[in-house]
């Protein structure tokens, strides 16, 4: 199944360390039952290029799969329909397997602080969430406070202490600034972002969503991405002044690293023009691209 990969000019090329993230968020779409979404980033996959023919295989296979196992995601809907009865679902799965081992909690714990990151730090992360231990937020608060954390990560344990119901304010590094966090205000989903970090998407959507829906589909994931690394420092103070000259700038930004991707995709000079970037806004423009690059280039590893 070789002829899966796709050849088109116009491909996504993956930056390198971004692979590894997706794989791990693949890996946790199939094991919570989130089998539209893994469609649609099996899909997204399939369209990038510069990986080995056998990793094509594999995803064009995993895919086949899905659209035959599942051809209508009916679990997906009924849990759309009904959220409520898919967390409660959940909860009760979490209380079962405690009740079995008592030392389940402890092993949850064990896999997020102290193994290395992978998908099963994630799934240990959501499992979490349902069991009313409060020895569970006292190691999630002392570690995420008190170890460096790639940010990505950093934001995933801020939202399991959210969904626990943690109130208060932590203190910790996010991009080698000491920032403050409210707990009960992180978002737990991209719609509860603030306006200003829609506008951005909304901006660049209007320029690539007709014409290159793939490029878009690439920001998104990006831009949320970035959004949740960068999430109460400077930058994304910034971000919230909903400024004009501040979207366009961030815009630009998210363009040209997801352009920077593409055999074909508009140069430096096209973007800036394209989004209004005087040259009194060229410096600010290069703090954010700069901003992005580092993100990019970290890792989920760190």
């Amino acid at each position: 199944m070789s002829n899966s990969r796709p050849d088109g000019k116009d491909n996504i090329v993956l930056f390198p360390k971004t692979l590894d993230y997706y794989q791990i968020e693949l890996t946790r779409m199939l094991e919570t039952e989130r089998y539209r979404e893994a469609v649609e980033l099996l899909q997204f996959l399939l369209q990038c290029q510069g990986q080995e023919p056998r990793q094509y295989d594999e995803w064009q296979a995993l895919l086949d799969w899905l659209n035959s196992a599942f051809p209508t995601f009916e679990k997906e809907e009924a849990s759309e329909e009904n959220p409520y009865a898919e967390e409660e679902m959940a909860r009760q799965h979490a209380e079962a397997k405690l009740a079995e081992d008592h030392l389940y909690t402890e092993k949850l714990l064990y896999a997020v602080t102290e193994r290395p990151l992978s998908e099963h730090t994630f799934l240990a992360l959501e499992q979490l969430v349902y069991l009313n231990k409060p020895e569970v937020d006292e190691v999630l608060i002392r570690w995420v406070e008190n170890t460096e954390l790639h940010p990505l990560l950093q934001y995933r344990v801020l939202q399991t202490l959210h969904r626990r119901g943690k109130q208060g304010t932590l203190t910790l590094k996010r991009g080698g600034e000491s920032v403050e966090i409210d707990v009960e205000s992180v978002p737990l989903n991209p719609d509860q972002f603030p306006a200003p970090i829609q506008a951005v998407l909304e901006r660049v959507g209007n320029e690539t969503q007709v014409h290159d829906p793939t490029l878009f589909y690439f920001a998104q994931e990006l831009w949320m991405q970035f959004i949740m690394a960068i999430y109460g420092t400077k930058d994304y103070q910034m971000l919230l002044s909903e400024e004009d000259a501040v979207i366009d700038i961030w815009s630009a930004a998210l363009h040209l690293l997801v352009s920077e991707s593409i055999p074909s995709g508009r140069n430096d000079e096209d973007i800036r023009t394209l989004y209004g970037i005087t040259d009194d806004l060229r410096l600010k423009f290069e703090q954010a691209c700069r901003s992005m690059r580092q993100f990019v280039t970290a890792g989920i590893g760190g």
